[in-house]
């Protein structure tokens, strides 16, 4: 499947090492560097008044598609519905959200747009994925627009438990818009487990013991597709000269010193407060790393339009700044915060430099920092992953130190642990590890989940597809104005949910690749 149309919030970054902390547009864009196709998505760019057209750009071996977006979509679809509202409750947030139902309008109405310019685009298309939070309502709209191809949806973030997603006033019409993909992927085995408990209890639908579930009108398969970085590149990355160069220039910087390194954009679900509180209770506890070991944290910039953003920002620099005040020496600074984009290289150099790699978000749906970091490492002295047991990658990293990330004093502990651990269980640790990364990479990823997608869209068409309009609970239909009316053609036909995930291997065969959920 060479001609796939890809559809995602942000678009790729035009040089690979302007990549930072922020795993979707770096996974997808190793995905799609390998096969070719079609990148639509934002430019970035907020115009007054937008002609609502676009921009095609050739990077070589595929087509970008940059689309701007007015000052009241950006308002609405983006700081709005998508990031106080989506963002907070997908993390288990629920009171953090901000709900405005002309939020929600703007959001529908964005998908539709985008939907349309994709339209034009995938007249020669094999399969289009859609990817994130941004676009729930994206399958509905290319429906709506007569498009037959393979639609696929991977959500890079959690899915939360039933009863927060309830906390959305939308949820009902928001997931069941779902229902018009044809195979609908998550992070982690919890995701799928709480997405099928939602549709068994706010859709009406009916899970059975093969992993079949009445939904209402539509057929479409759930599975679960843990993404992965592009181990090979980064590790040769890590390898190279310029990365030698950085880390020589930057050895100095840590002056003998065991470098624990945490890198995140700046979130409040990255769990950085108590990251830095379980740093300090670390050097009241353990005389021993009292000026033999430090915090470099980077927090790159995010969405500082936010206030909840633009508060955390302060409390991180209060917080380091009181540490740094009463334990500081000359010659010593135990929390080096820094507030801004690293690139890849320098990344590598310092995840390669560092003791330990501390990756504690309070809710990831996988955390690709955790892999980058085991990606860098040298076989023959590597660092230590402390990994947060609520990040998608606990489910695969058995190496790592799994901490709970509201226990201050556990991950102190870990810490601890990670930075006396000999260099024999060290290795052993890693070689688990990149083993792991190797043989689930960001490639076979995008194999899986494609070859997935074709054997859903078969299931779907031998199912037989009904009205473009996605259903929502109990055989009523979602209109385009949000909306409920009854469904046609004399009432609705149950749907199956193929629970479906890859194999360990790259290459496998998803028609049978089918679960029990209980």
């Amino acid at each position: 499947m060479n001609r796939t149309v890809i559809v995602s919030n942000r678009l790729p970054p035009l040089d690979r090492d302007e990549a930072s902390a922020g795993g979707l547009a770096v996974g997808i864009s190793a995905a799609l560097a390998e096969s070719g196709g079609t990148w639509l998505g934002w430019d970035g760019q907020i115009d007054c008044e937008p002609d609502h057209g676009s921009r095609i750009q050739q990077i070589t071996p595929y087509t970008i598609i940059a689309l701007a977006l007015s000052a009241d979509e950006h308002a609405g679809y983006y700081i709005g519905f998508a990031n106080r509202a989506l963002w907070p409750v997908l993390h288990g947030r629920a009171d953090l959200v901000r709900f405005d139902p002309a939020d929600f309008a703007l959001y529908r109405a964005v998908n539709a747009r985008f939907a349309k310019q994709l339209a034009a685009a995938a007249h020669d298309a094999d399969a289009v994925w859609v990817h994130d939070y941004h676009f729930l309502c994206m399958g509905e709209a290319l429906r709506r627009l007569g498009i037959r191809l393979p639609i696929g949806f991977f959500l890079h973030v959690p899915f939360p438990p039933a009863d927060t997603l309830a906390a959305l006033p939308c949820h009902r019409n928001l997931i069941g818009a779902l229902s018009a993909f044809d195979l609908v992927g998550f992070q982690s085995e919890n995701d799928l487990r709480n997405f099928c408990d939602y549709a068994t209890r706010y859709l009406g639908a009916a899970v059975s013991e093969d992993g079949t579930v009445a939904v209402g009108g539509r057929q479409f398969s759930v599975g679960v597709f843990p993404i992965g970085i592009d181990t090979r590149g980064f590790s040769a990355l890590a390898e190279s000269k310029e990365a030698g160069v950085l880390r020589e220039r930057l050895r100095g910087c840590f002056e003998g010193q065991l470098g624990v390194i945490g890198v995140d954009r700046l979130d409040y679900t990255k769990g950085l407060e108590r990251r830095f509180r379980a740093f300090e209770r670390l050097l009241e506890t353990s005389p021993a790393h009292f000026r033999q070991a430090f915090l470099l944290q980077i927090a790159a910039p995010s969405r500082m339009a936010i206030p909840e953003y633009a508060a955390l920002r302060d409390r991180l620099e209060a917080l380091s700044g009181r540490i740094n005040a009463r334990h500081a020496r000359i010659d010593w600074t135990p929390v080096r915060y820094i507030n801004r984009t690293f690139s890849q290289t320098r990344l590598a150099a310092l995840y390669r430099l560092s003791r330990v790699g501390l990756v504690t978000p309070l809710r990831d749906g996988m955390n690709l920092v955790a892999k980058e970091f085991v990606a860098a490492q040298s076989a023959n002295d590597p660092g230590v992953l402390v990994l947060s047991r609520y990040a998608g990658a606990a489910e695969r990293l058995s190496g790592a130190l799994l901490v709970n990330p509201y226990d201050i004093d556990g991950m102190a502990a870990a810490m601890r642990r990670a930075l006396v651990m000999c260099l024999e269980e060290r290795r052993e640790r890693y070689r688990e590890m990149i083993s792991e990364l190797r043989d689930h990479d960001v490639h076979g990823w995008r194999e899986d989940y494609l070859r997935a997608l074709v054997a859903a869209h078969r299931r779907s068409l031998a199912g037989g597809r009904q009205s473009a309009a996605p259903m929502s609970p109990r055989g009523q239909s979602v209109q385009q104005d949000g909306g409920v009316g009854r469904a046609g053609h004399g009432g609705h036909r149950e749907a199956d949910v193929v629970l479906a995930r890859p194999s360990h291997g790259r290459r496998s065969d998803h028609d049978a690749a089918c679960r029990r959920v209980h």
